[in-house]
Parts: structure tokens; sequence; C-alpha cells
């Protein structure tokens, strides 16, 4: 399983310029202004099949089941597709780059970057007829990105590595751990940064305040527990890694591709924990605006939501009801009961800039 989409995931929102004068504008949501959904997708169909393609960034196959997802959509509206896998960072700076000759018309990106494409002034404005569904915290007010999916930060552990299964990040602390724990890195990649955020929730620090997290794996470091590596899935097969601090639905697959090779179990930490969304991004300059808009449209769907949970991908409308096969599948709910959402993404974005110096400072890495 690929995953080098999220390992490479820049966090620093330093990383773009950001023009002052960018704003996004506000676009009316179908449903709030009294517009007949189906009548509003028949358009975009129709829209769309004139364009006659999509084209996208950072949203391979491989990726929270991207693969099967193009693959209905395409075939539903008679529309051609390619995908440029790159880091939400990438996506942003390849659509203000090309403008004037616009390659990609969607992409998907981690939620701390949202505000950081309206300022660059690369976010199309669009509330699909689904907006009155999605929780308020996973939404630019005016539509210019939306979630659709979330994840929580879980620990992916190989029970032949580490003979007691961690249940909490205290649990991280202790010497039986010693050299088995790793996490990708949160200068460089949103699953790390988000690792900081979850250590900090549990801790008792918040997107405003990081420090419990970093100091958490200060301590995890000078225990010797920590390793600076990625926790990937050959890593974890191999035990290299015995404990994989990671996203449920980077772990899950893993556990499930494994199976009869390596034994893992996902682990959401019962001391507190974070989960958190990523979000459509429509270009404004995109060459093919309706056929991007009517997948998000899809994604957003009941059939959508149900797609991306095949792949652990929980659905970003806690309305959607799960196939059971499919919800079984998931540790169970009460497994949940820790999570926090982050609700203040303008203030985790400035926390999560600060990590590209203060995590060489406190956790010593190079």
């Amino acid at each position: 399983m690929s995953v080098s989409k999220r390992l490479r995931l820049g966090v620093a929102c330093v990383v773009l310029a950001l023009p002052a004068s960018a704003v996004g504008v506000a676009a009316q949501s179908p449903a709030a202004s009294g517009g007949d959904a189906a009548g509003i997708i028949a358009q975009l169909e129709t829209e769309a099949r004139a364009e006659g393609a999509v084209n996208s960034y950072g949203m391979p196959d491989d990726w929270t089941n991207f693969g099967e997802i193009w693959a209905n959509f395409t075939a539903k509206y008679g529309l051609t597709h390619t995908d440029t896998d790159m880091s939400s960072a990438e996506e942003i700076q390849k659509f203000d780059a090309e403008k004037n000759n616009p390659v990609a018309d969607i992409g998907d990106i981690g939620i701390q970057f949202g505000p950081i494409a309206i300022d660059n002034g690369v976010a199309e404005c669009y509330k699909a007829t689904t907006w009155d569904l999605i929780p308020d915290y996973a939404k630019d007010p005016n539509g210019c990105w939306t979630g659709w999916y979330q994840g929580t930060i879980s620990f992916a552990v190989n029970t032949d590595a580490v003979e007691n299964v961690p249940q909490t990040w205290q649990d991280l602390l202790k010497p039986e751990y010693k050299g088995k724990i790793a996490m990708s890195d949160p200068r460089t990649t949103g699953q790390g940064a988000m690792a900081v955020l979850a250590a900090a929730f549990a801790n008792g620090g918040d997107e405003t305040n990081l420090q419990p997290g970093i100091d958490f794996f200060t301590k995890l470091n000078e225990a010797g527990n920590f390793v600076a590596t990625a926790p990937s899935q050959a890593a974890l097969e191999k035990g290299e890694v015995g404990v994989g601090i990671v996203w449920d639905y980077i772990g899950l697959p893993i556990r499930d591709e494994l199976a009869g090779v390596a034994p893992i179990e996902v682990v959401i930490p019962s001391d507190g924990t974070t989960s958190a969304p990523y979000v459509s991004l429509l270009n404004t300059y995109g060459a093919h605006k309706s056929a991007a808009k009517l997948m998000q449209e899809y994604v957003l769907s009941d059939e959508g939501q149900i797609l991306q949970a095949k792949k652990y991908a929980r659905p970003i409308r806690s309305d959607v009801v799960l196939p059971p096969d499919i919800e079984a599948a998931f540790p169970p709910a009460d497994a949940y009961a820790a999570v926090r959402p982050i609700t203040d993404w303008v203030q985790a974005a400035a926390a999560i800039a600060s990590l590209a110096e203060n995590w060489t400072i406190s956790v010593g890495q190079p």
C-alpha cells in the first residue's frame, strides 16, 4: 500500500506566499437558497459531460479508495480522468503556477491548508447540495473548501514485535518499547503534525497549545523509545517498527493487507487523541469546473461516503449509515470515546507551523 501522498504532506504554513488581498468569494448553498438538489446535480452533469474530463492532484487510486471512486464516477458521467500525486502544499502551488494553463481541477488537501488556498486565490467557492449535513468545523463558511472524510490518530501495533499492546500515550513511555515507536516527521507531514496534536490533547493541551505534545515526544525520545523513521507498512511488517503512530485509515488497511503475514492491531488511545478531516479543493482556474463540482457532490453523497469508508476513511457526514460489514471492520464505536476533534483550524495551523522550529529544539531530531 502506497502512502506517499501523506508521508510527504508539508505542514509549515510559511511555505507559500500569502497575499493579504486574496479572499474567498462567498458561494450560495444550493440547499440554503431553496434550490432543487436533483436539478442542480442534473445541470452539473450536463455541463460536465460537455467538458468531458476532470483532472486531479493528490487523489491517487490507493488513497481512501479513490481508485474505486474515480472508476465509478467517470463511468457514471462519461468522463476521462488523470491524477498526479502530490502534497497539499504542492497542490496549492501548482494551481497558482498553472493558472494561465490549468492542468488539474480538484485536489485533496489537509484541512490546515484550506486557509492557505484561500489566501493564495486558488479556491473556487461552492456549497454542495449536502452542505447542511457537514459539520461547521469541517468547512469554510463560504464553501471555499469542504471536508469530505476524516481520520483519527491511532497506534498500529505489530504484536509479534511487542509483547504488550499499548492502550494509551502514557504506555508508550514504558521501557519495553525502547526503539519500537515511529511516527512521521511533524515538520513535513500532516500525519506527524496531527500526532503531536493528539499527544497534546492527551496531556492537557489543545490546538492553541502544542507544548504538552512536544514535551511528551521529548520524553519519548529521551527514553530511547522514539525512532525518527516513517511508520511504513514495510517497517511494520518486518518488525523494525513495533508501534506506528498513524491515521486509523492508514493502520486499518495495513492490518488487512498483512493478515496472515504479520499480526497488526490498531488501537485508538484511550487517554485522548484527535481526528481531522481532509478537504476538497476546487481550482478557481480549473478548465473543468462543473466536473470538479460534480465530483465533490459524488464524494459527499451517501454512495461516495460509503465508498471511502470501505478503506476506513470515516464519512464527514454523521447522518450516513454504513453497511454492517463496513462498520464492523472499524474498531468499535466506544474505542473512539476519547477522540477530540479540532475545532479552531486557524489556531491549529499556526501551532503546526511552529513545529518547524520547536520540534528540532525540543525533541532534538536532526
